[in-house]
């Protein structure tokens, strides 16, 4: 169960890439960017592993914050970055959370910041797109691609937008290699969350 909770830290932050992807499907109304803010007491960061004997394993982090400027006219103008805590993983048992925070996978004491920079945004129909771009976990950059799904309010507000993302994370690219192949390679990550306007 340990190794696939390392794995959830790729996922957490990918979550944030999913923001990014669902303000840019968002109302196609305005012709300049305009600046978002993930609510921290409105969002979870979550990541589900599987392994060979084992459970599920799921888990999310829980200190992280985000910057979005979104281009509803032009959403490939758009940009997100995020940041993670990576000591702030949580698999729900202290013994654990202090293991994943070792140098066996994240080595938060040596890389306390997982991270992620939009590079591109792609709309895909009016209430889903896709958002690319780099994240990097233990010093290790990589492409990371999620697929977004937006949640406008019963009101149809312009102020508050709420967003579901999804995506696979290939942990060994990060060199979280423990437990491989027991411990599956994909990480599964799911984020919920919701974003004001500034």
């Amino acid at each position: 169960m340990i190794g696939r909770n390392a794995f959830s830290g790729v996922r957490l932050f990918a979550a944030t890439l999913s923001v990014m992807a669902l303000l840019g499907t968002a109302h196609a109304d305005s012709a300049e960017a305009r600046n978002w803010r993930i609510n921290p007491a409105r969002t979870s960061v979550g990541f589900v592993v599987d392994g060979i004997g084992w459970p599920r394993t799921k888990g999310q982090f829980h200190d992280f914050d985000g910057k979005i400027s979104i281009n509803f006219d032009n959403p490939a103008a758009s940009h997100v970055s995020f940041k993670v805590a990576a000591k702030s993983v949580d698999v729900g048992s202290p013994s654990f959370n202090d293991y994943l925070r070792t140098d066996a996978f994240f080595d938060a004491s040596q890389y306390p910041t997982i991270s992620f920079s939009s590079t591109k945004v792609e709309k895909v129909d009016s209430s889903h797109a896709k958002v690319t771009g780099d994240l990097t976990i233990r010093g290790v950059t990589r492409p990371l691609t999620i697929d977004v799904a937006l949640d406008r309010p019963a009101d149809n507000s312009r102020s508050q937008i709420g967003f579901r993302a999804t995506g696979v994370i290939k942990r060994l690219a990060f060199n979280m290699s423990a437990g491989f192949p027991a411990i599956s390679n994909d990480v599964d990550l799911i984020v919920t969350t919701e974003a004001q306007a500034q």
